[in-house]
């Protein structure tokens, strides 16, 4: 029995790997068609994309400017151009939805410690352009009136023309961050008086060749996909069939060797869905904007209790030795600790990913049968063993 456990464990370890190779070349290919959808070279003049009206009300000479598709999905276009040394000039083009737009410019590609530049239109049409730091990714987190970038004084203006909002802005600086971060309002939802942003609706990180015009990033459908992939691999993984194999190993001993061999399958496919979630997980986090790093631990601490557990049972002593009481403890209390971290952390990564209530109440229901049959059963096998 031993050695088929073995080929088992191997066979999916073998899984996981060969998941992990999947994963991997998938997101290559990704990159690759990001950066195969790039747009025109800044030596193509762009001017065109403003119309004559928005060019004579921006406050800058907008002639020769270069431009590229920032966004595709929500139909972004960037104008830009080096005046001269030390000043830029930006121009943000894109569908008028009554909501605020923004570009903001990172060092690394994540929005927690960039500077952004954000802009909307009050339904009087007076227009607002002001900086953000953004410091986290709550709204408090992001303080107007403040951040990195050096604003040229009365530059900066934002106009509603022909159902498209044109955001222009003036940069002292010798060379624009390459990583810009782009982001949408939700429909309706200007800002107050206080001028602090609401949570964007929607926002893309990429990277920009000011020489070339070329940009790269990571797409809305591909970075959802990855998303959804982490989400699904860990709830069913180790939200799921970690704790029902807990149950089939404390309560179907009476089916020997049956339960042994479902409780193998159980945790043996859990762990290797929740590696391939932690393989995702760490593909995606290069690509949002949250500050993930406490979930990313957490998992990181089940994902080594989950190795442990799979080290152990290739190591596990026979029933007659005297150390199989101390592995026992080791087996059975560690696992129920992995299990209850991986039921928590499930929960905080649902909050981060801000997903619809329903994938919460349905996993918590989920638990609360779980809970409630595992309840009755331990009630039973102590009633039977008195």
């Amino acid at each position: 029995m031993k050695m088929k456990t073995e080929i088992l464990l191997i066979a999916m370890l073998l899984f996981s790997d060969l998941f992990a190779d999947i994963v991997t070349s998938q997101d290559h290919d990704d990159d690759d068609g990001d950066q195969g959808s790039s747009s025109s070279s800044p030596a193509t003049p762009c001017s065109s994309n403003l119309g004559a009206e928005a060019a004579n009300l921006i406050p800058f000479n907008t002639s020769s400017l270069g431009c590229y598709t920032a966004w595709r999905s929500r139909d972004f276009i960037l104008l830009y151009k080096q005046e001269q040394p030390g000043l830029w000039s930006f121009v943000l083009s894109a569908p008028d939805n009554n909501a605020y737009i923004a570009v903001g410019f990172s060092t690394n590609g994540r929005m927690v410690g960039a500077s952004a530049v954000a802009g909307w239109v009050a339904s009087g049409g007076a227009g607002v352009v002001k900086q953000y730091a953004l410091r986290g990714t709550s709204s408090t987190d992001c303080p107007p009136d403040q951040g990195s970038l050096q604003l040229v004084p009365a530059k900066s203006t934002i106009l509603s023309l022909s159902s498209r909002i044109y955001l222009a802005f003036q940069l002292n600086t010798t060379q624009p961050q390459t990583r810009l971060i782009y982001a949408v309002g939700p429909r309706g939802s200007l800002p107050g008086s206080d001028f602090y942003l609401a949570e964007h609706e929607s926002m893309v990180s990429t990277a920009v060749d000011y020489t070339t015009g070329r940009s790269s990033g990571e797409s809305e459908s591909s970075s959802s996909s990855l998303r959804r992939a982490h989400g699904v691999l860990t709830l069913i993984g180790w939200g799921v069939l970690l704790p029902i194999g807990m149950a089939v190993a404390r309560y179907c001993k009476h089916w020997d060797p049956a339960w042994f061999y479902a409780h193998i399958f159980l945790q043996g496919g859990g762990f290797v869905l929740g590696l391939a979630g932690v393989i995702t997980g760490f593909r995606l986090e290069d690509k949002v904007s949250d500050d993930v790093d406490t979930h990313k631990a957490i998992g990181i601490f089940i994902l080594v209790s989950g190795s442990l557990q799979v080290v152990a049972l290739l190591v596990r002593p026979k029933k007659t030795a005297k150390v199989r009481k101390y592995w026992n403890w080791y087996h059975h209390y560690l696992g129920r600790i992995a299990v209850a971290f991986a039921a928590g952390n499930i929960f905080y990564g649902l909050s981060l990913a801000d997903e619809k209530s329903s994938w919460t109440i349905g996993y918590a229901v989920f638990l609360g049968l779980w809970f409630l049959l595992s309840l009755i059963l331990e009630i039973r096998t102590r009633k039977k063993t008195k």
